[in-house]
């Protein structure tokens, strides 16, 4: 009844948050002394809350019980099936509070943000070069490692990055997926018309 009521009284001594049910209680103590009594058995990994123990062991067993309706994409998390299900609506909760960009996802903003502060918190480690994101740290570290993992079917050629591979193959094929708007001519890389 406490859910129709209101009612809160169970009170956190320690930052004065008020809870209905003892059980939610319990479970917010644990943020303040670090207990977590659910443990996988598979990979010792501990959980502060049994469905927390019980999504990730899905990692384990390849459980995905959560299914998108658009495309048949499944997943093992209902949080993450509700965060996919934005790319079909094109819902996007997050806005830029410098611009008018807005984001499907908190995440994409907080990278997005940074093009407005200059954080670049991704720092290599050969040449102390700075990046905002750390799939760019990633990409760069190839120029020192020489990594080249992505390679071409027709020819062998090796690239860095997918979207040089995409670009090469589409100049291989033939393919032109860039429009003028201006002249209506195509083009194989967007690039080429700019």
């Amino acid at each position: 009844m406490r859910i129709h009521t209101g009612e809160k009284p169970y009170q956190c001594s320690q930052c004065n948050k008020d809870f209905p049910q003892s059980t939610h209680f319990k479970t917010h103590m644990r943020s303040h002394t670090g207990e977590k009594p659910y443990q996988c058995n598979q990979c010792n990994k501990v959980f502060t809350q049994k469905k927390n123990l019980k999504i990730h062991q899905r990692i384990h067993t390849g459980e995905k019980p959560y299914q998108c309706s658009q495309c048949n994409k499944a997943f093992s998390d209902k949080h993450n099936l509700i965060k996919h299900q934005r790319i079909h609506t094109g819902e996007k909760l997050y806005q830029c509070s410098q611009c008018d960009k807005a984001f499907s996802h908190s995440a994409h903003l907080k990278i997005h943000m940074r093009t407005h502060t200059g954080e670049k918190p991704y720092q290599c480690s050969q040449c102390n070069k700075a990046f905002s994101q750390s799939t760019h740290l990633k990409t760069h570290m190839r120029s020192h490692t020489g990594e080249t993992p992505y390679q071409c079917n027709q020819c062998n050629k090796v690239f860095t990055q997918k979207s040089s591979l995409k670009i090469h193959q589409r100049i291989l094929t033939g393919e032109k997926s860039y429009q003028s708007s201006q002249c209506n001519k195509t083009f194989s890389q967007s690039t080429d018309f700019t």
